[in-house]
């Protein structure tokens, strides 16, 4: 496969240059979030059967409209990395854009109404992408993936060993809650978000004085300990995010003020609208000219309201 795509670099950097002084404006930022937020509208509408039996064409005519200017969207975004395509990849909302709108061209999933919907419900997540805040806190889920799946593993832990505990003590006397460990295990859960514990614990109480430090250590180690470890995790995640998405800014920033410093022959022309700003020495010397001046007037001027005192440098040496 030809990665020039039959067409001379001149060209291409041609159609990179327009495609990208395109996609970069507020405009077409603008319009592709107000096509998202109409589709989610769009969605809407079709959980009412009324409507839908009634607007059937034009709900389906919408939706082919929508997926046109989705199309047109991302393919703005390929043809602005036209001359170096491996940068479109390095973006991984790009991938995320190009797999959500590509995979509704697949062939027999029309017929699959679900899957189709649940494509199109894919697009409204698109929105985080010109919302920054909004982009911070899904990489941040992302970025706790791995904390949580910890979390969990520790939170199974203790609660398998809670419910073995509890169907030891409250089996014979509770078969309804503890008469097995899945039951056990089923009632831990619920206790977990404290609804009920009040009772449960009467009930331990009957049973056994030892339950109220049983269920406890539970409530202290599953309700407080483990979300507050979970809260850290999504916290440090939202931290990395945030830094993720500050250096991302200032990469950005360095890269526009340096001119293209350092980027490859492909890439230098992405700067040459932002060229950077030359220093012009007369320019300066003539800035600290007038900042003596200004400070020589601010003296005189100090001198001339002081009382009893001479202006004379003569007689005050």
């Amino acid at each position: 496969m030809n990665p020039n795509f039959g067409m001379s670099a001149t060209r291409r950097q041609a159609i990179a240059r327009r495609s990208r002084s395109i996609t970069e404006s507020s405009l077409f930022s603008t319009a592709a979030m107000s096509a998202i937020l109409a589709n989610a509208g769009l969605l809407g509408m079709e959980t009412y059967a009324g409507l839908t039996e009634r607007w059937h064409t034009q709900l389906r005519l919408a939706e082919l409209v929508f997926l046109a200017v989705f199309t047109a969207e991302i393919t703005l975004r390929a043809l602005s990395h036209l001359d170096c395509p491996k940068q479109f990849f390095r973006e991984p909302w790009n991938i995320f854009d190009a797999a959500v709108i590509l995979c509704a061209f697949l062939p027999g999933l029309g017929d699959n109404t679900t899957l189709l919907r649940m494509l199109r419900l894919l697009r409204i997540l698109r929105a985080a992408r010109f919302m920054p805040q909004m982009r911070i806190i899904m990489t941040a889920l992302v970025k706790s993936a791995g904390g949580a799946a910890s979390f969990l593993a520790v939170g199974l832990l203790v609660l398998y060993v809670y419910a073995m505990v509890g169907w030891m003590w409250f089996a014979d006397d509770d078969p309804t809650h503890y008469g097995s460990i899945g039951r056990a295990a089923l009632t831990l859960f619920i206790l977990m978000t404290l609804d009920g514990l009040g009772e449960a614990v009467r009930a331990g109480l009957e049973i056994s004085p030892w339950s109220f430090a049983y269920y406890a250590s539970y409530v202290l180690l599953s309700s407080f300990m483990l979300v507050n470890l979970l809260i850290g995790v999504v916290i440090n995640s939202l931290e990395q995010a945030r830094g993720a998405e500050a250096d991302a800014s200032s990469s950005r920033s360095d890269d526009a003020r340096d001119g293209g410093a350092g980027a490859g022959p492909q890439e230098a022309h992405r700067y040459a609208k932002h060229p950077a700003t030359e220093v012009d020495p007369v320019s300066v010397r003539e800035r600290f000219t007038k900042a003596r001046r200004a400070l020589d007037d601010a003296e005189r001027l100090a001198l001339s309201t002081l009382p009893h005192q001479s202006t004379d440098p003569r007689r005050r040496n």
